[in-house]
């Protein structure tokens, strides 16, 4: 079943015109990657799913419903949470009060709550009354995604949450992905690293310059072919 669509998405930052066209499925239960390089349109995308650039009416639909036209607080309502890329904690706020920064505007039953987000990264449990600045780069990243799962999100969207993270950080941040999707979120993961994306997604998208060059899954996408659709053919 089709979760979230978008139909034919474009966006501009004023004149600059940044997605063209764009089509994209994701389904119920499923990880979607979207790859590409840094300027490809991935984040433009996600801010345009989740209302923080302006789309036209009939341009994204959410569990059937049209939600183009809709403001940032209107689709977390009804369930569309963003990790940002950096994280974007408060930091006058400690660890906890961060996390509880994601239950303001949609208060619903689910799967996460406090205590199964420290259950999901127990280190945030031990540090939840310090400064949510004060954790390292990793730590950090695991309290944006805990405070986006407390709004108990039906899509999680994931914005380079790997971004100048060592491996071993970039492992322990992925691995929380099959718990996520345990709770029944669908998950769109915006990443530059191939490998990665091709661990633990259903489905890839791969982006350039605003456009979908290439879509399938992991098992059926070699790497060249890849290569073409990340950097363009070669000649």
């Amino acid at each position: 079943m089709t979760l979230l669509s978008t139909h034919g998405l474009t966006a501009f930052y004023g004149d600059f015109q940044a997605l063209f066209g764009v089509d994209l499925t994701l389904g119920a239960g499923e990880t979607l990657a979207i790859i590409g390089a840094n300027g490809a349109g991935k984040s433009t995308l996600l801010r345009s799913v989740c209302g923080l650039i302006p789309a036209a009416s009939g341009m994204i639909r959410f569990d059937g419903a049209d939600v183009g036209a809709l403001s940032a607080p209107e689709i977390m309502a009804l369930g569309i949470a963003m990790v940002p890329e950096g994280r974007r904690l408060f930091p006058s706020l400690s660890v906890e009060e961060n996390l509880l920064i994601g239950t303001y505007g949609r208060k619903t039953q689910g799967t996460w709550s406090l205590s199964t987000v420290y259950d999901l990264f127990p280190v945030l449990r031990e540090r939840r009354h310090n400064p949510g600045t004060a954790l390292s780069g990793g730590q950090q990243q695991m309290v944006a995604i805990g405070r986006a799962l407390m709004s108990n999100p039906r899509v999680l969207l994931c914005d380079e949450i790997s971004l100048g993270l060592a491996p071993v950080v970039i492992k322990d941040i992925y691995a929380a992905l099959p718990r996520i999707k345990e709770g029944g979120t669908s998950v769109i993961v915006v990443e530059q690293d191939i490998g990665q994306a091709l661990r633990v997604a259903d489905r890839v998208v791969c982006m350039m310059e605003g456009r979908i060059t290439l879509e399938g899954t992991p098992a059926r996408l070699t790497r060249a072919v890849i290569h073409d659709a990340y950097f363009g053919a070669r000649v």
